[in-house]
């Protein structure tokens, strides 16, 4: 008995010692036919993070598919994750993000968010600490659900549209050949800039992987 309560006191105190739960957000659009999508990068995201640390997306809650576990990062780090994949698509995100981050008590700074950007060129990474939507529906919906704007979040840029092509139709293209060979380089990045916000938090990595941006 007293061996059963020194374990549990030993379990007890080290969950303690990895703060509270992160959630990590990719957002997208589901189904097969939204997978190879540029909107999808968010999804695309969290699915290679989850492939690489052992995660299931074996759930589904609060309109959204989720993935929790531990992680354990080379450089010392070891906490719970929750990874999410709203089922709501990318427009209304927020009705699954919102009710997920109150069921389980997710404060804003612990929540992460990648999503694509028209605004930055095929490749390019950028975080922030908080802010506005830039026009991203997404972000935008998150937001309203949230009441709070200070949540970081992975930008990841798809380019603008070529000619007079509706954004909203290019969203909804694979990437280019081309384009496809960038991102394959650029989604394995993504995964390290979450490693290093969950290791080391938000500056270190907008100093890590914004230079040069």
């Amino acid at each position: 008995m007293d061996f059963v309560r020194s374990l549990l006191g030993r379990r007890a105190a080290g969950d303690e010692a990895t703060g509270p739960l992160k959630m990590i957000v990719g957002l997208g659009n589901p189904g097969a036919e939204h997978a190879a999508n540029r909107h999808n990068v968010g999804f695309q995201a969290a699915d290679l993070f989850a492939a690489r640390h052992g995660l299931k997306f074996d759930k589904v809650q609060k309109r959204a598919r989720t993935a929790l576990g531990r992680v354990q990062l080379p450089a010392g780090w070891s906490g719970r994750v929750l990874l999410v994949k709203p089922l709501t698509y990318m427009n209304a995100s927020g009705e699954a993000v919102g009710p997920l981050a109150k069921f389980y008590k997710v404060a804003p700074a612990d929540l992460l968010v990648i999503f694509d950007d028209l605004d930055l060129p095929v490749g390019r990474i950028r975080l922030r600490p908080g802010g506005g939507s830039s026009g991203q529906k997404g972000v935008k919906s998150i937001i309203q659900s949230l009441g709070a704007a200070e949540f970081p979040r992975v930008r990841v840029g798809i380019g603008r549209p070529p000619g007079q092509m509706d954004p909203a139709a290019y969203v909804l293209q694979p990437f280019s050949a081309d384009q496809e060979a960038e991102m394959a380089f650029v989604r394995p990045h993504v995964v390290e800039a979450i490693e290093v916000w969950l290791a080391q938090g938000i500056t270190a990595a907008m100093n890590q992987f914004n230079a040069g941006s």
